[in-house]
């Protein structure tokens, strides 16, 4: 991953996409990077406190990864598959984010 210094958010991301060896090795890393990169902003700018229960706001995000992943050239066949795992690990990632805040 050469030294670039990901967030935690990024890094979830990066290893959710790179766990398909033959996109990394299409891609490469600085795609998956990308990639990474993009997600998390997505995600923590769509994360609302019910949007894992709201099915609209699922769907936004899953034709948001499936196009990025499409646009970044991710292997056809795994794009289901990726965007998939991707949303199960927004899921986790995002929890956080919405949680209350103890003062």
């Amino acid at each position: 991953m050469n030294n670039i210094i990901y967030s935690t958010e990024e890094l979830a991301f990066y290893y959710v996409v790179a766990e398909n060896k033959s996109a990394e090795s299409v891609l490469g890393n600085d795609v998956l990077r990308e990639l990474s990169v993009y997600l998390a902003e997505v995600v923590k700018n769509n994360a609302k406190i019910d949007w894992t229960l709201k099915e609209s706001v699922r769907a936004e995000l899953r034709v948001r990864v499936k196009r990025t992943l499409r646009k970044l050239g991710y292997p056809p066949d795994l794009q289901k598959l990726a965007t998939e795992t991707v949303l199960k690990q927004a899921e986790l990632v995002a929890s956080h984010w919405t949680q209350p805040q103890s003062t």
